[in-house]
């Protein structure tokens, strides 16, 4: 496994920052950004958040990918556009889980992930 510079890691906490931004625009509740990069290789960011409906599950991932690639940052992977209950869109650096309320609960990201440093998201 390679060490990431400082300037990488800087940039994967930006487009966290940045990502939890453009979901508040879309109305998106109870976002968290964890820190997992003292915790695992998987990645450094997970941002998640929950939606109130299946069309503001799309609505907030649809506008991250569209917004995200203006500044190229293509994401490397997505899923979940099937039954809408949680979309993961994977930028590797970051990874962004939109859940419906119910999905996020029974996942329980946050739990599975407790060491990990969280900082909540606020208008």
């Amino acid at each position: 496994m390679r060490k990431k510079k400082d300037t990488e890691s800087d940039s994967a906490a930006e487009l966290a920052k940045y990502i939890s931004e453009l979901i508040l625009q879309k109305k998106g509740e109870d976002i968290k950004i964890l820190n997992l990069k003292n915790i695992t290789s998987v990645s450094d960011y997970f941002v998640i958040c929950s939606a109130t409906s299946d069309v503001q599950v799309k609505a907030i991932a649809d506008f991250i990918i569209t917004e995200t690639k203006k500044l190229n940052h293509k994401p490397w992977h997505s899923e979940g556009y099937t039954n809408l209950s949680w979309i993961l869109i994977d930028f590797v650096d970051v990874v962004v889980h939109i859940f419906l309320e119910g999905s996020r609960r029974f996942y329980n990201l946050e739990g599975l992930w407790g060491d990990a440093e969280i900082t909540e998201v606020k208008d």
